[in-house]
């Protein structure tokens, strides 16, 4: 399977940096991955601290892999021990295909203890502190009203695939969070929408792209599939941060 030998190499690789665990979080660990459609979301924790030699190796070992199958659809953030207990603080990080910084969010945080998928070393209760409710929720409220509905009044990005299908399942699962206190995978988030009132034809739409064959694509219909997302989206982020901010 390409999805276990592009990991099985990862680790190999990363073996010069001693990694203290390697985790899976998203739908590789919720039990919705798609190979060859979905990310390969994946926590590392290496002994620190992350020097230049570190951040070195990282780039190193990630760019021995790219031309290994799925391997750019990897993402992997490297923490300490040290450094693991903000969740405001950004980490290295390797994801379309360089470096950055980014933060490890609270809902990764308690997919991880609820859920992660552990691929080497030690679980995440032994190396991540727990995400308490509050600050999950805080979180999801913040993402919706400071993220996505300021997106949702930029039209050109909802002509793209990746803004229909990440703020509509984001919004669904968010809804889900604040709602019943509890996180989802992408495929029951699409059954969500459905029970929210998202429209059928966008939800049509990134069921067929995600689990079957896409429909045949023109620009009239990416219009008004952007035009019928903004119009449910927007209103109905408003709703939930009035409900529950």
């Amino acid at each position: 399977m390409p999805t276990e030998a592009l990991l099985a190499r990862l680790l190999h690789d990363l073996a010069p940096l001693r990694p203290l665990a390697l985790w899976a979080h998203g739908s590789l660990a919720g039990g919705d991955y798609q190979e060859g459609r979905s990310d390969l979301d994946l926590i590392a924790v290496l002994p620190g601290p992350i020097t230049l030699a570190t951040v070195r190796g990282v780039i190193r070992t990630h760019r021995r892999l790219r031309t290994e199958p799925l391997a750019a659809g990897l993402h992997c953030t490297y923490l300490t021990p040290a450094a693991s207990a903000d969740p405001g603080r950004s980490h290295l990080t390797w994801a379309h295909g360089h470096v950055m910084r980014r933060p490890v969010t609270p809902v990764t945080r308690r997919e991880l203890h609820d859920f992660g998928r552990v691929l080497h070393g030690e679980p995440p209760a032994g190396l991540l502190p727990p995400m308490p409710d509050r600050q999950l929720k805080e979180f999801v409220v913040r993402d919706q009203r400071d993220y996505w509905r300021p997106a949702v009044d930029r039209a050109r990005l909802w002509r793209q695939d990746v803004w229909v299908d990440l703020g509509l399942l984001t919004f669904a699962r968010a809804t889900v969070t604040l709602r019943d206190g509890r996180l989802i995978p992408k495929r029951e988030a699409l059954a969500e929408l459905t029970a929210l009132g998202a429209p059928a034809d966008v939800v049509e739409d990134i069921t067929r792209r995600r689990y079957g064959a896409p429909a045949p694509r023109n620009e009239a219909w990416l219009a008004r599939r952007a035009e019928l997302t903004r119009a449910y989206l927007g209103p109905a982020i408003d709703a939930l941060v009035t409900a529950y901010g």
